[in-house]
This record gives structure tokens, sequence and C-alpha cells, in this order.
């Protein structure tokens, strides 16, 4: 019986690699596997297209997947499943951005795979006129991780370089964001047991490698792999302009960036658009080379130049332009764009006001993490009487988050006035005065008029229920919560 890669290269050989490459860096680099899957989609699309004789219109993946819905090419579930496959491979170009960790990006991958086989079976009749052969799914390995590392250090290949480089990168990232949650981390500042655990986590970070250090080892191989492959200069670069190796060179850096800009490097296009559209240490701001970069690179489906784009045309009042790139970025997951979709549809710029529209893409925007979407639709939960205790829990969930990742002191005070006053279905009178607390730590001199008759009226709270002689163990955690007050 066939195998999953031979069913694939029997739909098509010029599927098959990007396919059998997706699948042997699932589980060592999903990341890797993300882009090949993405490279998969875009091969399909074209390939459905040039069996019915069609002509894109446009080089970005998005608007391809909806030409061949438009001519009815294919049906609304693959329609569905194309634009799944297009949004995951996305993801892996920018894993931080969606707050996911290595297993979670993994997940993603190996689901992709299955999508992939699925979408393909379902394709198989139209495309090859006959019935799709029966095949054995063979499990993921771990033999890509093994002989990259294996070519890298004993062949000198630069491909292979670049992606150990690659992989170490995004191990940073997920590094890197752990330990800035950890050190912005906001928990109930009562409990023994969860300053033991806060103790604990340090003490294990601390015995296993850190982000720097893993920044450091990718910042290596880029630059042993930088001077013969061009997406490994781009990183190089990046590298450089954020001190990967302990010291940052923003010069040479931007330096290297453009040189892969000037080599089609996709990436690097986008870096330098947005280098000439804000002005960096060496480039000033440029709106005609911002907009012919950005456009390469969001042609290209790089969703931060297209959400840049965006920006770009919403900058100079050109709305309908704005909210076509931004529309186009959060169609492909980028959740900063989901959030500013959001904004423009509830506005109206660009576009027909349309309330139930923008709530769904705040909604999707929260559910991937974009901080100022968590926090408006928290704050919105909040203060809807009508929410449901599953409801009160996702904005608690997102307040959370909101504290922890962005340090915001509006999410402090909404979720220290919902624990105090019992909105969230319990009274917390300790974790609301810690929140108030920390939110007068980091506030400015406008939000500390609105902490005052806050921190007045929870400390008479406290004092009242104090006056009712509370129980000892009650008494203590009241007495706590005065002392977070001073």
């Amino acid at each position: 019986m066939l195998n999953d890669i031979e069913f694939i290269n029997g739909f098509s050989t010029e599927l098959s690699d990007d396919y059998r490459l997706a699948k042997s860096y699932v589980r060592d680099i999903p990341t890797q596997a993300l882009v090949y899957i993405r490279s998969f989609t875009h091969k399909l699309a074209a390939q459905l297209a040039q069996l019915h004789d069609i002509t894109f219109t446009s080089a970005n993946l998005y608007d391809r997947i909806e030409q061949l819905n438009q001519q009815r090419v294919i049906d609304v579930a693959a329609v569905r499943a194309l634009h799944r496959l297009r949004t995951d491979g996305n993801r892996g170009a920018h894993p931080e951005k969606y707050h996911l960790t290595q297993v979670q990006l993994i997940n993603i991958a190996e689901k992709s795979i299955h999508h992939i086989l699925q979408l393909i079976e379902k394709l198989y009749q139209s495309l090859r006129h006959c019935t799709a052969p029966h095949y054995q799914f063979e499990a993921f390995d771990s033999y890509a991780g093994r002989d990259l590392c294996y070519r890298a250090v004993m062949q000198n290949d630069s491909e292979a370089q670049y992606l150990v480089g690659m992989s170490l990168k995004a191990k940073g990232l997920m590094l890197q964001e752990q330990e800035h949650a950890l050190a912005q981390s906001i928990d109930d500042a009562s409990s023994t047991i969860s300053k033991t655990l806060n103790s604990s986590s340090n003490a294990s970070m601390a015995s296993e490698q850190t982000s720097a250090d893993v920044f450091s080892q990718a910042a290596h191989w880029f630059s042993l792999a930088s001077g013969r492959h061009q997406t490994a200069l781009f990183e190089h670069g990046v590298s450089l302009l954020h001190g990967y190796s302990g010291k940052v060179n923003s010069a040479e850096g931007e330096r290297f960036i453009a040189q892969a800009a000037e080599q089609g490097v996709v990436n690097a296009q986008a870096l330098l658009g947005f280098f000439y559209l804000v002005g960096s240490d060496q480039f000033e701001v440029d709106i005609n080379q911002a907009e012919t970069l950005l456009t390469l690179a969001a042609n290209a489906e790089n969703a931060e130049a297209m959400s840049n784009l965006g920006v770009l045309f919403y900058q100079h009042q050109q709305f309908e332009q704005a909210y076509l790139w931004v529309n186009k970025a959060a169609q492909t997951g980028y959740p900063h764009a989901q959030y500013h979709l959001a904004l423009m549809l509830e506005q109206g710029q660009g576009c027909n006001v349309d309330i139930t529209k923008s709530q769904q893409w705040m909604q999707e925007a929260a559910e991937q993490g974009q901080l100022d979407a968590m926090l408006r639709c928290g704050s919105d939960i909040l203060h809807d009487d009508a929410a449901s205790q599953q409801q009160l829990e996702t904005a608690e969930h997102y307040l959370h988050q909101v504290i922890k990742y962005g340090r915001n002191v509006t999410a402090m005070i909404e979720l220290s006035v919902a624990l105090a006053d019992g909105i969230l279905g319990r009274i917390d009178v300790v974790q609301a005065a810690y929140l108030l607390q920390q939110a007068n730590l980091h506030a400015d001199d406008i939000q500390r008029q609105v902490i005052e008759p806050l921190w007045q009226s929870l400390l008479m709270q406290i004092d009242s229920v104090i006056a009712l002689n509370p129980t000892e163990a009650e008494l203590a955690a009241l007495q706590q919560a005065k002392r977070f007050l001073g």
C-alpha cells in the first residue's frame, strides 16, 4: 500500500517535495514545516487555476483562493481548507506574535499535514478524474533535526546552517516571552503556595538555557551561512539589530537587511519598508520607498507588510486602500491587523460601519493573544450585565494576560474593581488590593486620579468587613490587603 508521501506524489510531483519537507520538519522545526505548508498551498492554488485556464489577478494567496472561489473552481469546503492552510502557514513566520509555544506550533503543523491529506483526497477526483488510492499514513519522526545538525557541522551546508539558526531563533523568541511573562507575572500575592511556585520556576529557569543563550547560538549559525544564503543574510542582519550575540549593532544590521532586500528576500523587503515608513538608524522616512517595498512584500504574502501598508495609507487618509490591506492582513490570521480591522469596521473608515463584523474580528484578535483586543473584549464583558459566568471567566483570563504581557494599568484597575465588587462571582479583596497597588506603581498622573477614589473605597470596604468580626483566616487576609494599600 502507498504511504502518504507516495500518495501526494501520485497526485502531483510538484507538490510532493513541499509536503515531504513539511512533514519531516514538523517535530524538530515546526515553524519551517509551516513555511513549506504555505508554499504547498501556493502551488496547489496555481495548479487549480491552470487546470481551469484562470489567470490570477493578484500575487496574494488570499486573493487567489477567493478568485478560485468566485469562479466556482472548488466548493466552499475546499475554499475553507485552503484558507486554513494559508493561515496556519503564515503562523510559521512570526510565532512569537501569536504567543505560540513550541508544543502549540507542533500541534498546528501536525494538524496542517492531516488537513493537506484530507484536501487532496477531496480534490483527487476533480483533478485526476479517478478515485483517490488508499494509502497508509506514516508517523512523524525526529530525524530531520539530527540530519540538519550533521549537514550544518560536518558538511558546512549553508541551508542547514540557516535552518538550525531558525530553529534556535524560534526557541529563543518563545523563551524570551516566557521570561518576560514570568518577570511581570501578577499572581495572588496572599498565597504562600503561589510564591513557592514562583520561586521554584525561577530556580528551574536558572538551571536551563536562557533566551540569551539560545539567541547567541542562532546568531552564530546565521553568521556562518550569511555569505552563501540570502535569507540567512537577512537573519544575520536581524541578529545584529537586536543584539542576539549580546551587543547591538544597528548600522551593520540594517545594512545587511538592505542587501537582503535588494536580493529579493521578502522578509527583508518588509522590514526595510518599515524602516522607510517610520525611520531608523540608517534610513530616513521615505514614503515612496516604503510603499514600493511594502507592496512587494505584501504581494508575496508577508502579513506584517500588508498591515504596515495599511498603516501607510491610513496615515495619509486613504482609508479605502488602508482597509483593503488591513483586511488582507487580518485574513492571513495576523492578530494586530485583525484588531485594527475591527476598529475600522466600528468607525466606518474605508468601509461601511459593521458592528457585528467588528466584534467578530475583535474577538478573533483577542483569542490569538492581541493585547489591545484582549483588553477591549475583557472590559466589554465586565461591563455587560447579561454576561454569563463562562464569559466572565474569559474576561478574567484576558485581563490577566494583558497584565502579564503588557503591565497594563487599565487592565489592573478593571480587574481590581471586578474582584472587589464581586462581578466575577466572588469577592477577593486581597487580589483587588494587590492589583490596585501595582496599578498605582505603574500609573501616570491621569490614571492615579482614577485610582485614588478606588483606593479609598477599597480601604473602607476592608475596614467595614473587619468590623464584622471575621474568622482568623479571613482577618489575616484582610490585613494583608490593607498592607498592600499602605
